[in-house]
């Protein structure tokens, strides 16, 4: 299955985020975007691909430690930017960033001693995807309106409580702008609070 390690905004940051992109999706250019569904909208801490069933279960225990051993922390869904010439839109991340990159670390550490293979290691940088193009998108002013748009947005700070482990299928049917489905697949609380294991 292919796995990745998030956090997950409570529904309040993801309601004040669907309020400051809805407007987006009515600019010129727009209609090129796919834009990601506001119920898969995460922070990935590490992202593990393919990972055989028989991993799972060691990639779980060694998450769940992680989660342990990193106390909650406070995070707010503030600002935004752009990759690759605007072929992903993302809004950023602000409050307790180092404890972010902390549990990012720990998450990615998790896969490598559970034997997945990983990526080369780069310098973790928190965003959400909210929107992605196939190629060059030509419209005069993308994405600058979309990126100083989403630079003004400032969501409320919440406390994170949880790291998650998710699922992600990728679309099959070919239909165009159809969406990944996110399942999560195991839950543990940050610093040995409750969450619900895999």
């Amino acid at each position: 299955m292919r796995l990745f390690a998030a956090v997950l905004p409570p529904e309040p940051a993801v309601r004040e985020l669907a309020e400051a992109v809805d407007p987006l999706r009515n600019l010129p250019g727009a209609a090129g975007l796919r834009w990601t569904q506001r119920a898969g909208w995460h922070f990935t801490l590490a992202f593990y691909g393919e990972v055989g069933d028989d991993v799972v279960p060691d990639l779980s225990a060694r998450l769940a430690r992680a989660a342990h051993r990193t106390p909650p922390f406070s995070l707010a869904v503030r600002g935004g930017g752009q990759f690759g010439q605007g072929r992903a839109l993302w809004a950023g991340a602000d409050g307790d960033l180092a404890a972010l990159r902390l549990l990012a670390e720990r998450a990615e550490a998790a896969g490598r001693k559970a034997g997945v293979a990983m990526e080369e290691h780069r310098r973790y940088r928190a965003h959400l995807t909210v929107a992605r193009s196939g190629a060059a998108v030509e419209v005069p002013g993308y994405p600058r309106r979309y990126v100083e748009a989403l630079g003004r947005f400032s969501g409320r700070e919440w406390t994170v409580g949880e790291l998650a482990l998710v699922r992600s299928a990728l679309p099959v049917s070919g239909v165009a702008g159809e969406q990944p489905r996110y399942d999560v697949v195991g839950r543990w609380g940050l610093g040995g609070g409750s969450g619900g294991g895999g």
